[in-house]
């Protein structure tokens, strides 16, 4: 026992001469505290991870460790920015926003989640923001305790200092009515630290579930950004899948896009070519997706960036001309410049004037229906005439067993009577963008987000007048019963049954497609927004109406007797008929050799 007790005494001394030693012949660069207790440091790598683990008890690359002044303090401790708008939480570890809660809209209007709670964008549990560059090691600010200093009501610097010249600003401000966050960066006296002058922030985020249909978040979630070459011009990762991209050019802004919400950093010097952009989906969590950026920044004294935390609104995005509007998915070419510039202003007008919207949507419906009535009327018009001829291309069709030898009597006959085959379709396609767009427009309206209108709860999500029990759902319809979806595809079919009176031949061998296609949309729509099912129901009785007095002003005995005259008159063959007889005779030709 006695001779062990020597043997760990002269030990002892032995391991107290190395440490004097090593001291006195490799003095510390400065008096600069360790990166974190748990951090290892491999060729200018930081491994986050547990000082107990074996993977880590040995390595064999040699790293080095950069001090930074001894913290006073490792209490997390969170400081808040307020205004009407917005409250923006940042923590003292980091100096990063770990919180943002959107209180209002540009309408005053109260913002909640589907579960009447705090309207949570994001929270320090399911977020990170970190600015990255290697001096001896990599430097992340993210486990850094900052110190919060100069702070008021509208604005804070959060300090991390590496020794008594060498500093980190992370400098925050706000108005007092906006969702714009002025986020600065200012290294002082660090340049000669940095390495390979490349720095990088690292934003990353899980969107939280605020809205009723996680479904219908999940499809319009996900990363916009924009170019500094192009600013009129959004990329995106597509919504539907997990997708990883490398930009190509400089990027000015990257959005982090929810349903009706998004987080957008602005960079107006453009990060650089080498940034990453990530977005996953959250399988079986109560998480939507996974956002996150590595973006690259060169290397300055002062970096100058904003943040916008705030509703998908299009007339807000639109006051800050960087083209943010863009990003809410209201469609492409023509649906995108209806929604645009007509159906929005108009949803605007009557918003000044009205509360519910339901009746809001019932009059712009209307207003849209009488607009596009001269449309109406033609198409019904020449549906008239084809319900008329009936019974004699019936009889063509009967008649003849060569369909090729039917069709050219077929269209020898509209042409005598004066008849245009097209002239049911062509109005027809004046109303389709309309019907497009307003399929793009409600489900994107923040306006409509938790608006109550008869059953419905949410004009912007389904309604339902029963839900399923213990979880049970029916494969491609779901696992609730949407009224507003029941209604409108039954005046669909309704509609579908009037319009297909007059389809003649072949076409009307194929009736049955027709009557399958609402009985498809059926299960589609029942998860889809109310107040899209709710304006093709009533678009749908309105068209009802307005056809029913189309036909007591239209005397079908005139217009056969005036087709009847129509035969009478010799009529030139137009060019597009010579053509289409001649392509006729020749397919005919042809089938005749085979």
């Amino acid at each position: 026992m006695k001779g062990f007790d020597k043997n760990s005494l002269i030990g002892l001394l032995l391991i107290g001469l190395i440490f004097y030693f090593f001291g006195f012949f490799d003095p510390p660069a400065s008096d600069i505290n360790y990166i974190a207790k748990d951090d290892i440091v491999i060729n200018d790598t930081v491994v986050e991870g547990n000082t107990n683990s074996n993977k880590f008890d040995k390595p064999k690359d040699v790293y080095e460790t950069v001090n930074l002044l001894e913290e006073k303090s490792t209490e997390i401790k969170n400081y808040v920015l307020e205004n009407d708008k917005i409250k923006v939480t940042i923590s003292n570890k980091g100096g990063r926003i770990v919180s943002v809660i959107i209180k209002e809209g540009p309408n005053k209007k109260q913002y909640k989640t589907y579960d009447n709670k705090a309207l949570e964008i994001f929270n320090a549990d399911s977020s990170n923001f970190n600015l990255n560059f290697t001096t001896d090691v990599s430097i992340h600010t993210k486990r850094r305790f900052f110190q919060a200093i100069n702070q008021n009501k509208n604005s804070i610097t959060m300090r991390l200092a590496l020794d008594t010249n060498r500093y980190i600003d992370f400098n925050y401000s706000i108005n007092d009515d906006d969702y714009l966050v002025d986020y600065n960066i200012n290294l002082s006296a660090i340049d000669e630290l940095i390495k390979n002058n490349k720095m990088y922030l690292d934003w990353q985020m899980k969107t939280p579930q605020t809205e009723k249909s996680k479904s219908n978040q999940e499809m319009y979630t996900g990363i916009y950004y924009q170019s500094l070459s192009d600013k009129y011009n959004w990329e995106y990762l597509g919504y539907s899948s997990d997708k990883i991209e490398e930009t190509e050019n400089k990027v000015s802004s990257v959005v982090f896009q929810q349903q009706f919400f998004s987080s957008i950093l602005i960079y107006k010097d453009g990060f650089l070519k080498e940034s990453t952009l990530a977005s996953t989906k959250e399988e079986n969590s109560k998480y939507i997706k996974n956002l996150s950026a590595k973006l690259e920044v060169e290397k300055n004294d002062k970096l100058d960036f904003q943040f916008y935390f705030g509703p998908n609104h299009y007339k807000q995005l639109q006051t800050y001309n960087q083209d943010f509007e863009t990003i809410i998915p209201l469609g492409w070419g023509i649906f995108g410049w209806v929604n645009k510039y007509i159906i929005i202003n108009i949803f605007d007008f009557l918003s000044q004037f009205f509360d519910n919207y339901g009746l809001i949507i019932l009059i712009l419906t209307i207003i849209i229906k009488l607009a596009l009535s001269p449309f109406t009327y033609k198409a019904y018009l020449s549906q008239a005439k084809m319900k008329v001829l009936k019974p004699e291309i019936d009889k063509i069709t009967e008649k003849s067993k060569d369909k090729m030898k039917a069709q050219q009597e077929t269209m020898s006959l509209y042409r005598k009577a004066g008849v245009n085959p097209m002239g049911g379709c062509l109005p027809m396609l004046f109303q389709f963008p309309i019907l497009i767009a307003m399929f793009r427009f409600f489900p994107a309206s923040i306006e409509l987000r938790q608006e109550s209108f008869l059953w419905a709860t949410d004009l912007s999500s389904y309604d339902s007048i029963y839900d399923f029990p213990n979880g049970f759902e029916i494969p491609f319809y779901g696992d609730h019963i949407s009224l507003f979806t029941l209604l409108m595809t039954i005046s669909t079919i309704l509609y579908t049954r009037m319009n297909s009176q007059m389809t003649t031949g072949p076409m009307a061998q194929m009736k049955w497609m027709m009557y399958l296609m609402p009985i498809i949309f059926l299960g589609f729509f029942n998860n889809y927004a109310s107040a899209l099912c709710y304006y093709y129901f009533i678009a749908n009785m309105f068209t009802f109406s307005q056809q029913y007095f189309m036909k007591k002003l239209i005397n079908e005995d005139a217009i056969l007797a005036q087709l009847e005259e129509n035969k009478k008159k010799p009529k030139k063959k137009s060019n597009f008929q010579k053509k289409l007889e001649e392509m006729q005779k020749k397919q005919e030709q042809k089938m005749k050799k085979r």
